[in-house]
C-alpha cells in the first residue's frame, strides 16, 4: 500500500529525474568533423542588394567639398522631401526605396536602384555625376542602415539583429543573440528566407561544419529569420500550461498536485 511518505518519495524521484534529463555532451558540441589543419569549403557569397523599403545612405566626396554639397542630403532637404529618416546612431540621413525600388537623388532626380549591391549603386551614381559634366573626381560611399534579421527560439538573447557588415553568417546572428541554450537542437537550425513570393526553409547542422558551411543560408540576407528549435528534453518539460520544469508556476503545481495525493490516500 502507498503510504504518504512513500508517495513524497516517488514524487521527489520523478522530479530529480527531469532535472537530471540532459543532452548527451556530443549533441552539444559544434563542428564535430572538424580536425586540426583541415580545410573546409565555404558556400558561395551572394551580396547583398537593394530591396524597396531599405533605407540607405549615399554620400558623395570630392576636391571640391562645396560642390559635392549640391549632391548630399541635408536636414533641410530631409524636410522638403519627406521620405528619407535619420539612423538611429547616426546622424547621416538616408534615402528610402519606394516601392518601385526608386529614391529622388538631388539634381539627379528619380534613380532605380533595386536589385543592385552597394559597389553597383555606388558606380551608377559615379557614371551620372560625370557623364553629365557634373563633378570630375566623385567618391560615393552607400551603406545600409536597416539590415536585420530575426533570431527566434532556443538562444539566450532572442529578437531582431543588425547585420553590421556585408558578409554576416548564421554564425554572427547567434553569436549576437547570446549563442544557443543548451536545450537548442545544434543539428536542427531553421533559416526562413523570402525569395521573391514564395518563402524557403534551410535547415543547418552545426554539429557538422561541412554541412553548415556548404549551405546556401550561411551567409545571411536582410529580413531572414533564424529559428532554433527546442530540443526533446526542454519539450518534455513544457507543459500544458506553458510553464517548464525550471519556472515557479511548475513547482507551485507539482507541490499542489502532491499535497492532493497525500491527503486523498490518508483519507482512503
Amino acid at each position: 500500500m502507498l503510504t504518504p511518505k512513500l508517495m513524497l518519495k516517488i514524487c521527489a524521484a520523478v522530479a530529480l529525474l527531469a532535472l537530471s534529463s540532459c543532452r548527451t555532451p556530443k549533441d552539444l558540441t559544434y563542428f564535430q568533423d572538424i580536425n586540426g589543419g583541415m580545410y573546409t569549403a565555404v558556400s558561395p557569397v551572394k551580396e547583398l542588394t537593394i530591396e524597396p523599403d531599405d533605407r540607405v545612405s549615399i554620400l558623395v566626396h570630392s576636391k571640391d567639398p562645396q560642390l559635392a554639397s549640391l549632391f548630399n542630403l541635408s536636414y533641410n532637404y530631409q524636410r522638403a522631401v519627406g521620405d528619407l529618416n535619420f539612423g538611429s546612431t547616426t546622424q547621416i540621413p538616408t534615402y528610402t526605396v519606394n516601392s518601385f525600388g526608386d529614391i529622388d537623388f538631388p539634381i539627379l532626380g528619380t534613380l532605380h536602384i533595386a536589385g543592385m549591391t552597394r559597389t553597383e549603386v555606388a558606380d551608377y551614381i559615379k557614371n551620372e555625376l560625370v557623364s553629365r559634366n557634373l563633378i570630375k573626381d566623385p567618391t560615393i560611399i552607400v551603406d545600409f542602415y536597416n539590415r536585420m534579421v530575426n533570431v527566434m527560439g532556443e538562444v539566450n538573447s532572442p529578437g531582431r539583429i543588425r547585420m553590421d557588415h556585408d558578409r554576416f553568417t548564421v554564425l554572427d546572428a547567434l553569436a549576437s543573440a547570446g549563442d544557443l541554450t543548451i536545450m537548442g537542437k545544434r543539428e536542427n537550425v531553421i533559416v526562413l528566407r523570402n525569395q521573391g513570393d514564395k518563402q524557403v526553409a534551410y535547415v543547418i547542422n552545426l554539429t557538422d561544419a561541412k554541412s553548415a558551411l556548404t549551405s546556401p543560408a550561411y551567409y545571411l540576407q536582410q529580413n531572414d529569420v533564424i529559428y532554433v528549435e527546442p530540443n526533446n528534453v526542454r519539450k518534455r518539460q513544457t507543459t500544458s500550461s506553458g510553464s517548464t520544469v525550471f519556472t515557479p508556476s511548475f513547482w507551485i503545481s507539482a507541490a499542489s498536485f502532491a499535497t492532493t495525493v497525500v491527503l486523498l490516500i490518508k483519507n482512503w
